[in-house]
């Protein structure tokens, strides 16, 4: 009976997760913002679906006197319940150029994100611990904020 039971709740769980989209955008463009530890970085960032969950970010951000230049895999989950939530998860690599040098980073991603849906835009927050690669010195206190306009 128990082993019954787990079979309906799996099956009702993965029918209801194949059955909802994960973003209903192919495209955004927006503001970036990363922070924590650190500077304050600001930029522009795009987003591009490849497939239904899987997409590809890309910022420019600028602070503390430096620039960083960053992209992202990421995977999006459904959350169930909740159509235009998703959970994300990914991680990518970057630059920091600054004054006298540049570093190169890893950033594995972890967040939310939520698509408005009657209009079009969205937002982003995930949890960004930073690597630099370079140096050995991690940074674990970094976050991401985002609000895009969909297309």
């Amino acid at each position: 009976m128990k082993s019954l039971c787990k079979l309906v709740i799996l099956t009702t769980f993965f029918s209801l997760s194949n059955n909802v989209n994960a973003q209903d955008y192919k495209t955004s463009l927006g503001l970036g913002i990363d922070f924590g530890t650190g500077s304050t970085m600001v930029g522009p960032s795009a987003k591009y679906f490849f497939t239904k969950n899987s997409a590809i970010q890309g910022d420019v951000l600028f602070g503390g006197n430096s620039t960083l230049i960053q992209a992202f895999y990421q995977h999006h989950f459904p959350v169930i319940g909740a159509p235009t939530l998703n959970f994300i998860v990914g991680g990518g690599a970057g630059i920091e150029l600054y004054n006298y040098g540049s570093t190169v980073l890893l950033k594995p991603t972890a967040g939310l994100e939520y698509k408005i849906k009657e209009a079009p835009l969205a937002f982003n927050f995930d949890w960004r611990p930073t690597m630099f690669l370079l140096d050995g010195a991690i940074e674990p206190a970094r976050f991401g904020i985002g609000i895009k306009y969909t297309f």
